[in-house]
């Protein structure tokens, strides 16, 4: 039986703190919701507990990586469809690339362009963060 959400949400994969915080909260203050872990190994759990509509994944993370999170992901048919925002600060000439992976951000990327992969891929209208 394939998962479903009743509400879509964005999953953020990132080990580091800060950034993931930030993510969290540019991400929320646009109006979606967010659950954000710090491993490749959570990240599946969480997916296969509650379908996301998107994926923000970091290629470099503790225990499995960003690499095979995704392999794990696209070779199961009920993960499959996820879109999934890749985001490295290493070298983009060997990321898994194909139509499913349908962003790569290269660290350090900006707030504007994290907003604007994850609204694109969820169908949505880009729109600004609110003001704190």
């Amino acid at each position: 039986m394939p998962l479903t959400n009743s509400t879509q949400y964005v999953l953020v994969v990132e080990d580091d703190r800060s950034l993931r915080d930030l993510y969290r909260s540019a991400l929320s203050a646009t109006g979606h919701e967010v659950i954000a872990v710090e491993d490749g190994l959570d990240a599946l759990r969480m997916v296969g507990n509650r379908c996301p509509g998107a994926i923000v994944l970091d290629m470099v993370l503790p225990g499995l990586n960003g690499r095979e999170v995704y392999r794990e992901l696209k070779s199961n048919p009920e993960t499959s469809h996820i879109p999934v925002v890749l985001v490295t600060g290493g070298d983009m000439s060997d990321l898994p690339l194909d139509e499913s992976a349908c962003f790569i951000l290269k660290k350090p990327t900006t707030i504007a362009q994290l907003l604007a992969a994850v609204d694109t891929v969820l169908g949505r209208e880009a729109r600004p963060a609110s003001d704190p």
